[in-house]
C-alpha cells in the first residue's frame, strides 16, 4: 500500500519518542527524516542507528524533500512560528506538538476529522491531552462553568524544549479547557516534581457547574471519554470514580466535579512513568494517521 512520507522537527525527547512510535505503526504513514539542529543529538544518533535517514539542518533539512507531506513540528513555540510559515508555502501539513497554536486545537478522542482540510493543527500540551476530555465529557453533560486542571509530572521527563515553553504550555491547555473542553473560562496549572522515584503523571480536574446536575450521567460521560482516550494510550485511567462535591467558589456553593486522572506511558524511549511524553506522542500519531489518510483519499487511493 501507498504510504504518506513524513518527518520529524526537532530531536528531543518528545521527538525521540514519537519516532518510536511511527517505528511501530502499521498504518499510512511512512517516517522518511528526522530533522534537528544539533548532529549530536540522541535522537539524531537513535534514528541513525535505526537506519532512518536524518539532517542537522532542522527546517531547511525537511524543505529539501519534495517528497514529505506531513511534518510532526517537537520544537518550540517560538520556532514553529517560523516553521509553519515555511511549511505552509511548501504544501506541507504541519502537526504542530509546540503550544505555538498557529492551527486549531485537536485532541483525537474529541475533533479527530474536524480539521483534516486545513494545513495546521495543534496538539496542544501534554496536560492538554489528557485533561482536555476529561473537561469535555463533563461539559457535553452538565455546563461548566470554570475549570482548573493541575497537572503533576516528573522532572526528569520534561526535557530543555518543555521547561522553555512552560508558560506557553499553560496558557495553551487553559484555552484547550475552554475552545475544545467546553468551560466558560479555564486555569492550567503544572506541577515539575523532583521527586526520586519518578513519579507517574497525575491529574487533577475541577470543574464548577453552573447547576447541579445528574451525578450518574456525568460519571458515565467521564468513563466514556477515558476508554476513547484509551484506544491510543492504554496507560490513561482513573485514579478513583469521580464525584461531585459542593465547593466554595467566587461565585458562590456549586456543585464541582472533581476528577483524578493517571497516565501510564508505554515505554516507547522513555520509562514509563513519562506518560506526559506517551499521551502527547500517541495522540500525534493518530492524527498523523489521519491526515495521511486523507491525502491518500484525495489521491484516489483506496485505504
Amino acid at each position: 500500500m501507498e504510504k504518506i512520507k513524513v518527518a520529524i522537527l526537532g530531536s528531543g525527547n518528545i521527538g525521540t519518542d514519537l519516532m518510536y512510535k511511527l517505528l511501530k505503526t502499521e498504518g499510512s504513514m511512512e517516517l522518511a527524516l528526522m530533522a534537528g539542529i544539533d548532529p549530536e543529538s540522541e535522537g539524531l544518533k537513535r534514528a541513525n542507528e535505526l537506519q532512518i535517514p536524518i539532517t542537522a539542518e532542522g527546517i531547511h533539512g525537511i524543505l529539501e524533500h519534495d517528497d514529505i507531506k506531513i511534518v510532526f513540528d517537537a520544537t518550540s513555540a517560538k520556532a514553529h512560528i517560523t516553521h509553519a510559515l515555511l511549511l505552509k508555502e511548501a504544501g506541507i501539513v504541519a502537526i504542530d506538538l509546540t503550544p505555538a497554536a498557529v492551527g486549531p486545537y485537536v485532541v483525537p478522542a474529541i475533533n479527530l476529522k474536524d480539521h483534516l482540510e486545513l494545513d495546521n493543527v495543534n496538539m496542544i500540551s501534554c496536560s492538554g491531552q489528557a485533561t482536555t476530555p476529561l473537561v469535555y465529557a463533563v461539559n457535553r453533560v452538565a455546563p461548566v462553568k470554570y475549570s482548573e486542571i493541575i497537572a503533576t509530572i516528573s522532572s526528569v521527563s520534561v526535557g530543555p524544549g518543555t521547561r522553555q515553553n512552560l508558560d506557553e504550555f499553560t496558557l495553551t491547555t487553559a484555552n484547550a479547557c475552554q475552545e475544545i473542553g467546553g468551560a466558560k473560562s479555564a486555569r492550567a496549572i503544572p506541577v515539575i516534581n523532583s521527586a526520586e522515584p519518578p513519579i507517574m503523571m497525575n491529574n487533577t480536574v475541577y470543574a464548577v457547574l453552573e447547576e447541579n446536575a445528574d451525578e450518574k450521567a456525568v460519571i458515565e460521560s467521564i468513563e466514556q471519554i477515558v476508554q476513547e482516550v484509551q484506544k491510543y494510550v492504554p496507560g490513561y485511567r482513573l485514579k478513583r470514580a469521580p464525584y461531585i462535591d459542593i465547593r466554595h467558589t467566587p461565585w458562590g456553593d456549586l456543585p464541582t466535579v472533581i476528577i483524578l486522572n493517571e497516565v501510564e506511558g508505554a515505554g516507547d524511549f522513555f520509562p514509563t512513568y513519562a506518560g506526559n511524553l506517551d499521551i502527547m506522542t500517541a495522540a500525534a500519531v493518530q492524527v498523523g494517521e489521519q491526515f495521511a489518510a486523507h491525502i491518500l483519499k484525495k489521491k484516489g487511493v483506496i485505504v
